[in-house]
């Protein structure tokens, strides 16, 4: 699915061919399916264009088989463009828009916009509920009541290691995730609100930290929002025996972030015999550590 497709020939197909190409997309022949896919990969993306009407087929077969080739180049697309990213910028960077890039890589159909509007929509119901000059319990209380009461995210042990509680996009339609998605869903909430809240990477975890000049408060996101001080969190390395040094308690960058992100899919992807996405995880973790 991730492999480059081969180079295109020197002209496109015909009219005549393109319909000839599409009726035998549709052939119930697995062979004649594979000798005329690799034909159509051969043009190249631009083979998209003539294909998209065929997504909406009555036949199913054909529906899927063009969707399947059309996806094809736009995940490839994708890849090309989360690698960029990774490759051109330094430690700090947008963290929505490597987010959003990186869910691209497995969901090519992923509106990001809508999912935008959406965290947008989520930010504007809590600017209606938060005193933001409040003490801190008080103002990440109605943060945590409004996205585990009334949305109704939560983590799940049980799907801690599906790759879809790493993807953004997955995490909102679902409304749960592992540690790391769902802090980040705090993280995207608390910049649209103009809240000094970051993510804390602790040994094998993940917590969000609310800081202002007057409170320093973590967050663990993951179990409802558990509000936990930084005696709580010291507390807990040395019992774990990390001891407690400052920069477990660091907020992590941007690309750091994205790293372990993709560590987690590799994994996940390991575990489930997935070869082909894990090699394009490793991919992207060269990339990010390049």
């Amino acid at each position: 699915m991730q492999h480059p497709s081969p180079a295109p020939p020197a002209h496109p197909p015909s009219e005549r061919q393109q319909v000839a190409l599409i009726k035998l997309l549709a052939d119930d022949d697995p062979a004649i399916y594979r000798a005329v896919r690799k034909k159509i990969l051969s043009w190249g993306p631009e083979v998209r264009d003539w294909l998209q009407p065929h997504r909406l087929s009555s036949d199913p077969l054909l529906r899927r088989r063009a969707r399947e080739i059309i996806d094809h180049f736009s995940l490839q697309e994708a890849d090309i463009q989360f690698l960029a990213f990774c490759l051109r910028h330094g430690e700090e960077f947008d963290l929505e828009s490597g987010l959003w890039l990186l869910a691209a890589t497995a969901y090519p159909d992923l509106r990001i916009t809508a999912y935008e509007a959406l965290l947008d929509h989520y930010a504007a119901n809590l600017r209606c509920r938060i005193d933001v000059n409040g003490p801190a319990d008080r103002l990440l209380g109605a943060i945590n009541k409004y996205l585990f009461d009334t949305l109704g995210f939560s983590g799940s042990q049980e799907t801690f290691h599906d790759p879809e509680t790493s993807y953004l996009n997955r995490v909102m339609d679902r409304r749960t995730g592992n540690p790391v998605s769902l802090c980040l869903v705090y993280i995207l909430l608390a910049r649209r609100l103009h809240l000094p809240v970051a993510g804390i990477a602790f040994p094998g975890y993940f917590l969000c930290r609310y800081q202002s000049t007057s409170d320093e408060v973590y967050v663990d996101v993951f179990n409802r929002g558990k509000l936990l001080t930084t005696a709580d969190c010291i507390h807990h390395l040395v019992q774990s025996g990390h001891g407690s040094p400052a920069e477990l308690l660091a907020p992590l960058s941007a690309r750091r972030t994205i790293t372990r992100i993709c560590a987690a899919l590799h994994h996940s992807y390991l575990q489930l015999e997935q070869g082909e996405q894990a090699t394009r995880l490793q991919r992207y973790l060269v990339a990010l550590k390049g």
